[in-house]
């Protein structure tokens, strides 16, 4: 036997699809230890990201949970800003004289 929805059922269901579209997948851009800050303010600015404190573990000498920056958004966003940063870090590391 079929299940007869009611008015209930749908009201529940649209109040269920804004709750999903609210929780959008958000993700995290680690920003490597040296970045320089003007580069972090401007994707923060250019992409609409919002920065974060994440902890990670790191194995350098001994393993080390360490805080460290992260600039958090919605997937597409948080990939051209990566794209973006990795470019400026390159044309930052170029541009010097060692």
């Amino acid at each position: 036997m079929s299940k007869k929805f009611t008015f209930d059922d749908l009201e529940n269901k649209e109040i269920m699809d804004e709750k999903h579209e609210e929780e959008k997948e958000l993700y995290d851009l680690i920003i490597p230890p040296g970045t320089p800050s003007s580069l972090i303010y401007d994707m923060v600015e250019m992409f609409d990201l919002e920065p974060i404190n994440r902890k990670v573990n790191v194995n350098i000498v001994n393993e080390a949970e360490r805080e460290v920056l992260a600039l958090r958004g919605d997937l597409e966003t948080v990939q051209e800003a990566e794209k973006f940063m990795y470019e400026e870090l390159d044309s930052w590391v170029s541009s010097k004289d060692y």
